[in-house]
C-alpha cells in the first residue's frame, strides 16, 4: 500500500436485514467518523444468499473522503458494527444488524489476510455493483478497467432489486446529520 498525503476516497457498502430502516440511519450517522461523506446511494430490498428463511436485506452505499487508511478504516467499521449490535458468526450469510465493507478506496489494489481491495465481490453482485455506481457511475474499476456503471449494468439484467424509497430518505438526511 503507498503511503497516502492526500485524502482518498473510500467506496463504503451497508447492508442490514434486522430492523434495517434503523440501522442504516445509524450507520450513516456514525461514517462521520471516518471521513467526509460525499454521497449516499438509493436503498435497495433484495432476497439474502442462500438463506430464503431470513428476512429480506436493505444495501447501499456511501462514498467518504478520508485521511485514514484501509486497514484504519477496516478497523473503524468493525468498531461501528460492532456498537451497532452486530454479532459475528462463522455463518457469512447469517443475519445481521449491520453490515460495513470497504470496497474500494481509490484506485489502489491491495491485499492481506483482513482486507482485499477491490472486494472481489462487485463483479458478481447487484446489491453491492448498483449502489456503488451511482456513487461514481465513471470511477474506473481498477482490476477490470470497466467504469461501475458498465459493471452494474451488466449485472442489473437478472438483478432481484427492488428501489426502498423511504429508507433512501432516511440515510440521506443521516448523512447530512452527525452523531
Amino acid at each position: 500500500m503507498k503511503p497516502k498525503t492526500s485524502p482518498e476516497l473510500a467506496f463504503i457498502s451497508l447492508g442490514s436485514n434486522i430492523d434495517p430502516e434503523s440501522y442504516l440511519p445509524l450507520a450513516i450517522r456514525s461514517l462521520h467518523s471516518i471521513g467526509r461523506i460525499l454521497k449516499t446511494s438509493k436503498v435497495y430490498q433484495n432476497a439474502p444468499i442462500d438463506r430464503p428463511e431470513q428476512p429480506d436485506f436493505l444495501n447501499a452505499a456511501v462514498l467518504i473522503q478520508t485521511d485514514l487508511q484501509p486497514l484504519e478504516i477496516r478497523l473503524r467499521l468493525r468498531a461501528i458494527e460492532a456498537d451497532l449490535d452486530r454479532v459475528r458468526v462463522e455463518d457469512k450469510y447469517a443475519a445481521r444488524t449491520i453490515d460495513l465493507d470497504l470496497c474500494l478506496f481509490g484506485d489502489q489494489i491491495y491485499h492481506s489476510p483482513e482486507l482485499t481491495l477491490p472486494d472481489p465481490d462487485i463483479e458478481q453482485r447487484p446489491h453491492l455493483a448498483i449502489p456503488l455506481s451511482e456513487l461514481d457511475p465513471h470511477f474506473i474499476h481498477p482490476l477490470t478497467h470497466l467504469s461501475l456503471e458498465k459493471i452494474a449494468g451488466r449485472l442489473s439484467k437478472d438483478s432481484d432489486l427492488s428501489y426502498r424509497e423511504d429508507v433512501t430518505l432516511l440515510i440521506q438526511k443521516a448523512a447530512e446529520t452527525k452523531r
